[in-house]
């Protein structure tokens, strides 16, 4: 044999214990705990619906998962981190979907992109918006808040759930529909967000379901209208903004799993597997609804088409409306 001809059987050798090791390490996966990165605060929408997922996920997986809140601008702080950190598997973005698109579409030079630095897992499901207002608003439903809006003149203050957020886009749209126009005060989240709208300092809000209904249920909030294409279960006598007027205002609110792009697919693979059982299954399900949350799964292939399509809807509607960062 030549010393060429061994050398190469050498290296092919190597290459095939590498390759060995390296499925080996993908079969063990995980060996440490998880770190679910999300890009809004503790007590938000996004947080909720993500400890939802990732208590069973871990219990599934048995390692910990660790959820990191990496709020601000419109979730860009969050989404980076995650596009930044090592496609190992020991990093996953539990995602504000529809939120990010828009935060996409809204800023010149987003710091990272859902379709560019990430790999899709997992549909996650949908969290109706609704609009919210302090109890002192002398306004019982939509018509009535749209007449008292219009005659402070200008002259109030509505909340939102950060620039870029869907809640910022809903009002902006909202303000034009009507031909009012307010001060925009642009927080990190519901969570920051609602303790203003409680005390009085803002009249306004477009948020989840999920994170409004405690304060819903316990009186110091007063639902006005949801922004879906349908009634919440959870509040059969609230009416869709279509249902009192405002047509064609419904949004479909996705939430998603994704991991750093160059993750294994194996890893990825697994994932998908691990949390298809979580939704599909009927007491978890059950459990999401009481919380405004609609559990829907969707593979890695068709969330891939679902991020595609959110980004394309979205862009298009930020350049219609005109929406500015503030």
């Amino acid at each position: 044999m030549t010393f060429t001809k061994s050398l190469l059987y050498g290296f092919c050798a190597i290459a095939s214990l590498c390759g060995s090791v390296h499925a080996a390490n993908e079969t063990d996966w995980p060996k440490k705990p998880i770190v679910a990165i999300v890009s809004f605060p503790a007590g938000g929408s996004t947080d909720i619906f993500a400890r939802s997922l990732t208590a069973p996920l871990a219990e599934a997986l048995g390692q910990s998962i660790v959820v990191e809140n990496k709020p601000g601008a419109g979730g860009m702080i969050g989404l980076q981190a995650a596009a930044k950190a090592t496609p190992d598997g020991y990093t996953i973005h539990i995602s504000a979907l529809t939120n990010q698109s828009i935060s996409s579409a809204l800023f010149k030079n987003p710091p990272a992109d859902l379709q560019k630095d990430f790999s899709p897992v997992s549909l996650m499901g949908t969290i109706p918006h609704l609009i919210v207002i302090n109890p002192s608003v002398p306004a019982k439903n939509l018509p009535e808040l749209i007449a008292f809006i219009k005659s402070k003149k200008g002259n109030f203050n509505y909340a939102s759930q950060g620039n870029g957020s869907l809640s910022h886009l809903e009002s902006t749209m909202f303000m034009e529909r009507i031909g009012a126009s307010g001060t925009h005060i642009p927080y990190k989240g519901s969570s920051f967000a609602l303790p203003d709208l409680i005390a009085g300092n803002t009249l306004m809000m477009f948020d989840s379901v999920t994170a409004s209904l405690p304060h819903i249920q316990s009186g110091k909030l007063r639902p006005i209208a949801i922004a879906a294409a349908e009634r919440s279960p959870l509040m059969p006598n609230v009416p869709t903004l279509g249902q009192d007027g405002m047509k064609s205002f419904d949004v479909e609110n996705f939430y998603a799993v994704y991991v750093p792009k160059g993750t294994s697919p194996n890893i990825v693979a697994k994932l998908e597997r691990e949390i298809r059982k979580i939704l599909t299954n009927p007491d978890f399900k059950a459990r999401m609804a009481t919380q405004g949350i609609h559990p829907q799964f969707a593979n890695s292939e068709k969330l891939g088409e679902i991020t595609t399509n959110e980004a394309n809807k979205w862009e298009k509607v930020v350049k219609s409306a005109n929406v500015k960062v503030d």
